[in-house]
């Protein structure tokens, strides 16, 4: 089954402080924001965008590497992400734009960015758009770190296959929806694409006026607990249907008695670094 991809319902002040108390109790979002920022050379940064930063865990990760005097532009089209994240992050450096991603060029000036990171988000916008956006306001030799959820580039690190084989927790849902309420899941579709594979990535990318760097395949390892925690934001439970949200969460529950918390799971991301080409390259 492809992936499932949380593009609504952000804007919910539930789904907001479900989100942020995820981001403070498990590592998920917290790993995968140190990693891109680390990647987007920040020591000397003036000016750094947090795209698609949401309730500001991927603002933590840049301002714990930017200096002193430089400024962070946290942009988000989804006010009650943003109200979370002024709540709980008030570094004086940090400054909030609620707007979608595709119109960040209207809000930020055009070729004064050091670097833009997009965390766990970039396949949920008109992707060809916003690259061309971080293009105009890149600074010639500027740096884009991104990311793309495994099932959505069509990737996976091998330690995804180096886990111990058993049911996964999605699976498990589906059949406790199965069992429990008489759910027929949709038919698979064969040989259905990625919607965002590297091949596509590095021709918008061109297209928008941007050099790749490197690409990597990257594998985040976390915990059955963890998957569960994850699940349970609302704007996750992701089961087709026509069910309640107390419904979602007893099937979730059930599912998860089924399971060993300390299970591993591993997660796989291609991460992406693009540069705007310095002036007469």
């Amino acid at each position: 089954m492809a992936p499932q991809d949380a593009v609504l319902g952000w804007d919910e002040d539930a789904n907001a402080e479900a989100y942020d108390a995820f981001t403070r109790t498990h590592p998920m979002y917290a790993a995968t924001s140190r990693d891109l920022a680390r990647r987007a050379d920040l020591a000397d940064a003036r000016l750094v965008v947090d795209l698609c930063g949401g309730a500001g865990a991927t603002a933590r990760a840049i301002l714990d590497l930017v200096p002193s005097r430089a400024r962070v532009v946290s942009v988000d089209s989804a006010a009650a992400m943003q109200r979370v994240g002024r709540r709980t992050l008030t570094d004086a450096r940090l400054t909030w734009t609620t707007a979608p991603a595709e119109r960040l060029a209207d809000h930020i000036p055009t070729g004064c960015t050091d670097a833009v990171v997009c965390n766990s988000a970039i396949w949920k916008t008109d992707t060809r758009v916003v690259f061309h956006a971080v293009s105009r306001i890149l600074r010639p030799g500027g740096l884009f770190a991104f990311n793309i959820g495994g099932g959505f580039a069509g990737v996976r690190h091998p330690d995804e296959d180096a886990v111990r084989a058993e049911p996964s927790l999605n699976s498990l849902i589906r059949q406790v929806a199965a069992h429990d309420y008489g759910y027929t899941p949709p038919p698979r579709t064969a040989g259905t694409s990625p919607k965002l594979p590297l091949a596509t990535v590095i021709r918008w990318l061109a297209d928008a006026g941007l050099a790749l760097v490197t690409t990597e395949v990257t594998a985040q390892h976390s915990t059955m607990a963890e998957k569960k925690a994850w699940l349970s934001i609302p704007v996750f439970a992701w089961l087709e249907g026509d069910f309640t949200h107390d419904q979602r969460r007893r099937i979730l529950d059930s599912a998860y008695a089924l399971t060993t918390p300390d299970t591993p799971t591993v997660t796989s991301w291609l991460v992406v670094v693009a540069q705007r080409p310095e002036t007469g390259e």
